[in-house]
């Protein structure tokens, strides 16, 4: 299993009180499935994970497993605020037969390279299974610098990759500087799954692929056949979507609310989260209509 190509960090379908929908979640497999993605992320941002409790994450992760059946890869979100519990989680995935584990930076306290460094390497010596690094400052509220990265990537060999969600362009440039050639560089921001793979970067795991994987999967097709001009314009394409859908409202409001305007189960937030309200709504549904339009 490579780290090449489209990953869809993929929503977590709650019932109206706030109950995991594991049939509703089979559903949205295999619509990812059938629209190209190289893989699926399992209890990641976008997921909620923060959340779940953990016999939830296993049971999200044991249903992706068995509707994927071994045709892609399944990356879990493993990462939470404490070494201990991610260990935890980390083994709970490995038990699983996950292929990879993805692992936040620990979030609320603000930590010291060290500390970082510390955390990960407790991690990779804790559990035998392939990691995943990620980084996501807008959620966490600092970065986890490339040095760093390079630091865990040389020293260890089943650190596999690296998700950079920072959304900065000359972040995912140095990281791709250090370790690019041994590790697998993921864009984690829609805005800049094109740019990355030019900088050579492997691909990206964006939000925007939960309600439009066609569109994603074939940016990265039409990137690895030199086709630019249609490579370009995807991405334009996915970066406004990912204006809206993202940046503009509460993401696990708007997603959630796009795949149930295409009559996909994607169900409710889980509070706090709420529901998009109406305007908001409607904007949602505008969208679809127009890129439905355009393919």
């Amino acid at each position: 299993m490579n780290l090449k190509g489209i990953f869809v960090p993929h929503i977590t379908p709650f019932s109206s009180n706030g109950e995991l929908d594991l049939t509703a979640l089979r559903t949205c497999v295999q619509f990812w499935l059938k629209g190209g993605v190289s893989g699926l992320v399992s209890c990641g941002s976008n997921g909620e994970a923060p959340y779940l409790l953990r016999e939830e994450r296993i049971k999200v992760i044991e249903t992706v497993i068995n509707e994927v059946h071994g045709s892609v890869p399944v990356i879990a979100g493993t990462g939470s605020m404490s070494t201990k519990e991610t260990i935890l989680f980390t083994k709970d995935a490995k038990d699983l037969g996950v292929d990879f584990a993805l692992v936040v930076t620990p979030f609320y306290f603000k930590l010291s390279n060290r500390e970082i460094y510390e955390h990960y390497k407790a991690v990779l010596e804790a559990v035998d299974i392939p990691i995943i690094l990620y980084n996501v400052p807008k959620f966490t509220g600092f970065s986890l610098e490339p040095a760093v990265i390079a630091r865990l990537a040389s020293e260890n060999e089943n650190v596999m990759g690296i998700k950079d969600s920072s959304g900065d362009l000359g972040t995912i440039t140095e990281i791709a500087r250090m370790v690019g050639e041994r590790i697998s560089v993921l864009a984690g921001a829609a805005d800049l799954a094109l740019p990355a793979l030019m900088l050579g970067g492997s691909g990206a795991v964006i939000a925007v692929a939960n309600v439009f994987p066609r569109l994603c999967s074939d940016l990265y097709e039409s990137f690895l056949k030199n086709d630019h001009k249609r490579a370009n314009d995807l991405q334009q394409l996915i970066s406004h979507i990912n204006e809206v859908l993202v940046k503009r409202h509460n993401q696990l409001s708007a997603i959630k609310e796009a795949l149930n305007t295409l009559k996909l189960p994607a169900g409710y937030p889980r509070r706090p989260a709420l529901s998009t309200p109406d305007e908001e709504k409607n904007e949602v549904e505008n969208l679809i209509k127009t890129i439905q339009g355009k393919q």
